[in-house]
């Protein structure tokens, strides 16, 4: 498998310095990864941007996502010091939860800033993450309860917007930006196959094939159970979904190609059952 991963240097190092610019200015991240993918979702570069800040690792998308390993890798970033928290941006209980996560620290923070002799500076945060994850879906969910931004201000960089969430917390109203990185194919697959990444990186059906594989190695029944098909891999199994799913071309040909988007769709959506694709290694941030 050779992927032809195609990305852009130039505006990927004009979000990483607008990233740079803009952790400068607040006190907590959350970090925002796919549950299904948390290691391969991850920006490596954010532990060393974001060094002396508290960060929350939000795991979103946990309702598609397997919970035994989801409670795994909970545990797994526990262990690390970071606080971690599977969620769905998109429910309004949990962005409840991370509220009242955000106020803690939030009170912890105005505490330490009184004894400094700070008084009523609201905590800053900011949610980053690479593209796809959430980002903006959390941002509203978090804006939608609050009052209106609250615009420029001084001593603060022009253009960027705050919204004030409540009396004690800020919140950046731009997601930090920032790219996965691909040292190893896997990673681009994972993200591929999650639609975290446009597909394109390999043709369908290529790309259908290395997903059935791994959904076969992790979830040996998933594909048996759905769609019915041998249990063994096998390069026929495109042809074999497509005639299952009568998913034929003119001539009464199995079209692999509208099988290949029919099984990436139903792995993205949850139809295969809740899936992870992968899972934590020790030492893996």
């Amino acid at each position: 498998m050779s992927m032809n991963l195609q990305w852009y240097p130039g505006h990927m190092t004009k979000a990483r310095r607008a990233m740079e610019e803009s952790i400068k200015l607040v006190d907590l991240i959350v970090e925002i990864r796919d549950a299904r993918v948390p290691y391969s979702s991850a920006n490596p570069d954010l532990a060393g941007l974001g060094r002396g800040k508290k960060r929350i690792l939000v795991l979103n998308k946990a309702d598609l996502a397997d919970p035994r390993e989801t409670d795994r890798w909970t545990e797994h970033f526990r262990n690390q010091e970071i606080i971690p928290l599977a969620m769905d941006a998109r429910k309004r209980g949990d962005c409840t939860d991370i509220l009242r996560l955000l106020d803690r620290l939030a009170a912890e923070k105005k505490e330490k800033d009184l004894k400094r002799g700070i008084k009523n500076r609201p905590a800053r945060l900011m949610i980053a993450g690479i593209p796809n994850v959430g980002k903006s879906t959390l941002i509203n969910s978090l804006a939608g309860r609050a009052s209106a931004k609250t615009g420029d201000r001084p001593g603060v960089t022009r253009g960027l917007q705050w919204i004030r969430l409540n009396a004690s917390l800020e919140l950046l109203d731009t997601p930090g930006i920032l790219w996965p990185r691909f040292e190893d194919e896997s990673v681009g697959l994972k993200l591929a196959l999650m639609g975290a990444i446009r597909e394109e990186v390999l043709p369908a059906e290529e790309l259908a094939l290395e997903g059935m594989k791994l959904l076969k190695e992790r979830y040996p029944l998933a594909l048996t159970d759905k769609y019915g098909l041998s249990e063994e891999y096998a390069p026929a199994w495109l042809t074999e979904l497509a005639s299952s799913q009568g998913l034929l071309q003119k001539g009464g040909e199995p079209d692999t190609l509208r099988a290949a988007g029919r099984f990436l769709d139903d792995l993205k959506k949850g139809r295969l059952g809740r899936v992870t694709l992968e899972s934590p290694a020790p030492g893996e941030e």
